[in-house]
């Protein structure tokens, strides 16, 4: 019989590489385990409701990954305008954008759905609509080809009109000039009223109004005792329209780049913070409303048969516009019906 001769040295060599590899891989896995991402969060406002959710969200991350996501919170733009936080996001630069969802419509007219008058009541029905799963579809996919990952959706505050004269009835608006935001939504609801509507920026409100360039302005009380814009007029009627929802969009290629289980953290902790974020948005609105009144303001309501009639002419001057575009108008039909149905 022939006898193999084993060459003693070539084996030793042989399985010292191969534990060598073995080591190389085990030091990989470790090390992919052990990156951190770092998170940077960006928001236009402070200490409002989103800003909570950009805390509470934060925080969850931080624990939920075991600290290998590193958020950094930036509020108030400090990390530039509306537009650069978007661009930003989309790029990569930022990583997370807390904003309202028409400042989107840039990228997709149906973004400014959200902010359509006459959709809900208050801030438990806005809740309600938000986490509706047809609404959340929609609304969390739309920017998906365009470098956005949205993960939550959740009403702010409701609007009101801030006036240097009171506003006590609907006719009340006629003759006067209201600032709105730049969307058809908003423009052809304020002109059902009778007043002419003027797209302008938060930040020239004030001015506007002290010069008479407006006689008044749909915001937030949020934004009102906050900012105090009592300076420049101390009248405020609530009427609830529109609606201040947030969306929260997360860079896509930052997403991409996360392992599955991070990826996953990312998504889920920003639907259980949106879904806590109702009773923090009721009491933030309640303390600025009493902050209002405290410093001089006074808070306006119109008669409830009034207010209903204001309801029903900002949806139908929505539907209206809506129909103009087949493409809104099938979104616009998802968001309405889930209003109606979570009533």
């Amino acid at each position: 019989m022939r006898k193999c001769k084993f060459n003693v040295g070539a084996t030793a060599a042989a399985a010292a590489g191969v534990l060598a590899a073995a080591a190389l891989l085990s030091a990989g896995t470790v090390s992919a385990q052990d990156k951190t991402y770092t998170m940077k969060i960006s928001l236009p406002t402070l200490n409002d409701p989103s800003y909570v959710f950009a805390k509470n969200y934060a925080a969850a991350l931080e624990k939920d990954s075991a600290g290998r996501i590193k958020p950094e919170i930036y509020p108030s733009s400090q990390l530039g305008s509306i537009p650069r936080q978007i661009e930003g996001t989309q790029f990569g630069a930022i990583q997370c954008a807390i904003i309202p969802p028409e400042f989107f419509v840039g990228i997709d007219e149906r973004f400014e759905l959200m902010a359509a008058p006459g959709l809900v009541d208050n801030i438990e029905h806005g809740e309600r609509l938000a986490a509706d799963p047809a609404v959340k579809k929609l609304m969390l996919g739309l920017g998906a080809n365009k470098g956005l990952h949205g993960v939550a959706l959740f009403m702010n505050a409701p609007s009101s009109v801030i006036a240097k004269s009171p506003i006590r009835h609907l006719a009340d608006f006629k003759g006067k000039k209201i600032r709105v935001l730049a969307s058809p939504f908003q423009m052809q609801a304020i002109a059902r009223l009778g007043a002419t509507p003027v797209a302008m920026t938060l930040g020239d409100v004030v001015p506007a109004i002290q010069q008479g360039t407006v006689d008044g302005a749909v915001g937030g009380i949020v934004v009102w005792t906050p900012m105090h814009f009592q300076d420049a007029a101390k009248y405020v009627t609530e009427t609830g329209q529109p609606a201040v929802f947030v969306i929260a969009e997360v860079s896509k290629s930052w997403y991409d780049s996360l392992p599955a289980d991070l990826r996953k953290v990312v998504d889920d902790d920003a639907t259980s913070q949106a879904a806590g974020i109702g009773p923090i948005a009721i009491d933030i609105v309640n303390k600025a409303r009493k902050g209002w009144t405290d410093t001089g303001g006074e808070l306006i309501s119109l008669p409830a048969d009034e207010q209903a009639q204001m309801m029903q002419t900002f949806s139908n001057a929505v539907a209206e516009v809506a129909k103009a575009k087949p493409l809104l108008n099938d979104a616009y039909k998802v968001v309405s019906d889930a209003a109606q149905r979570t009533k």
